[in-house]
């Protein structure tokens, strides 16, 4: 395979209205069947009129700016400082939902496209009138979790699969590959952003010689969902949230699946220290149970509190437990477990 990256030179400023596909197909007469164009998405969203009026500076551009941020969020996911990530209501995790300041005159804002799926479809359709059957990708500039720096993803793309799934194939050494799946709309978006770069207006570059598999499937497939999505939140909103689960914890809570004893003993070893020294703590089938040496009213809170603790300590592990009291105090039971804890 050999690939060709080529840059389109010489569209210029794109104002809301603009012929997006005229003023490509006009810098690019060379385009042709089976070419991958990838389009920023500012472009688009200039030709779209997806902008926001603002003051050019002070602090009332700040307080727009950020009408703007909570307009086009869907759900904070962390904040360290002046940074926001957020999930945009595309699905997106972005920085500043991806609004942007930069190659914009001072008075405006660029939002992302409204629906950069929809905006793919209608540029494909645009050059197929001009002849041309071409697939295209709305890319724009995200950074990643884990690494530094930044690097061009796909938004929004038509004509092209975005995913080439390697699952169920045999690789050279015999073995079956059972998660592969390839986002190549985004390798094409960060290849094509080599020649494009950020400050020489070259919003559109073409990927010339890929042999891609023809679909319509869109963008929004590679959006992991809620359940799948591991790093769903920042480090410190995790945290916040998992406070705010064991201060609901049901008192009633039941696991379908057998407890994990090594899970039990972890989670006693962890919080032991951390319990009053009145506080006695005895392991049996199915149950911890937990009596102080005390008889006051203080030596009950204080139980209280330390069953507490034992039972966050347990659903971090992933053990619920259900609640009980009686005459000797307080039962966590957790159910049955794979051996004796």
């Amino acid at each position: 395979m050999r690939l060709e990256i080529l840059p389109v030179e010489g569209i210029g400023d794109v104002t809301p209205g603009d012929d997006l596909v005229g003023l490509i197909t006009a810098a690019a007469p060379w385009l042709a069947d089976g070419d991958v164009l990838v389009v920023t998405s500012k472009i688009v969203s200039k030709a779209e009129g997806r902008l926001v009026e603002v003051p050019a500076d002070g602090p009332e551009r700040d307080e727009a700016r950020l009408r703007a941020l909570e307009s086009e969020t869907a759900r904070v996911v962390a904040r360290r400082g002046p940074t926001t990530i957020v999930q945009t209501h595309h699905g997106f995790v972005m920085a500043a939902a991806g609004i942007d300041a930069s190659n914009v005159d001072k008075t405006h804002l660029v939002l992302l496209p409204d629906d950069p799926d929809a905006s793919a479809r209608r540029l494909r359709a645009g050059f197929a009138e001009h002849g041309l059957d071409v697939a295209v990708i709305v890319s724009d500039t995200m950074g990643r979790a884990w690494r530094n720096g930044l690097t061009d993803v796909a938004l929004g793309s038509s004509g092209i699969e975005p995913l080439l799934d390697h699952r169920g194939r045999v690789d050279p050494y015999g073995n079956e590959l059972s998660l592969t799946q390839m986002a190549v709309v985004d390798e094409l978006s960060a290849a094509a952003e080599l020649v494009k770069g950020k400050c020489d207006q070259v919003p559109v570059a073409v990927v010339r010689g890929y042999p891609y598999a023809p679909g319509e499937t869109g963008v929004r497939v590679l959006i992991r969902d809620a359940e799948s999505d591991m790093f769903g939140l920042g480090t410190a909103e995790a945290r916040a949230q998992g406070l705010r689960d064991a201060a609901l914890l049901s008192d009633t809570a039941q696991s379908p699946e057998p407890t994990d004893p090594a899970a039990v003993k972890r989670a006693v070893a962890l919080v032991t220290a951390s319990l009053a020294p009145e506080t006695g703590i005895a392991l049996s089938a199915g149950a911890l149970h937990l009596t102080t040496a005390g008889s006051g009213s203080a030596d009950l809170l204080r139980l209280g509190s330390d069953a507490f603790r034992v039972r966050a300590m347990l659903t971090a592990e992933g053990v619920p437990t259900t609640l009980e009291i009686d005459d000797r105090g307080i039962v966590l039971s957790f159910g049955e477990s794979h051996e004796p804890v």
